[in-house]
């Protein structure tokens, strides 16, 4: 069953979403600019639209997004500063 909440990271409440499929987990937290997403989503699709987008992959909880090492992000992610390599949560601090 799906799950939506809150996550507060530094004070600071964002939204997410955990939506299981068959074979593994959708998952996303979403930030006043940008999101965290899993690696369920289109990257080409977050540069089409000039959405933030950072991406972590491997990940089976908002937990794990937020310890996880951003492995793409959207040119609109990089132009805030968020980077590959870096955490989810610093992705997200930045992203808030």
């Amino acid at each position: 069953m799906e799950e939506c909440g809150q996550v507060t990271i530094d004070g600071k409440t964002f939204r997410y979403v955990d939506f299981p499929t068959p074979k593994t987990r959708l998952l996303v937290i979403r930030g006043g600019k940008g999101i965290l997403g899993c690696g369920y989503f289109n990257m080409n699709v977050a540069e089409k639209l000039d959405e933030a987008l950072a991406m972590v992959r491997g990940v089976q909880s908002v937990e794990d997004m937020l310890e996880a090492e951003v492995s793409k992000v959207s040119p609109a992610a990089q132009a805030m500063g968020v980077n590959p390599g870096m955490t989810g949560r610093r992705a997200m601090q930045i992203m808030a």
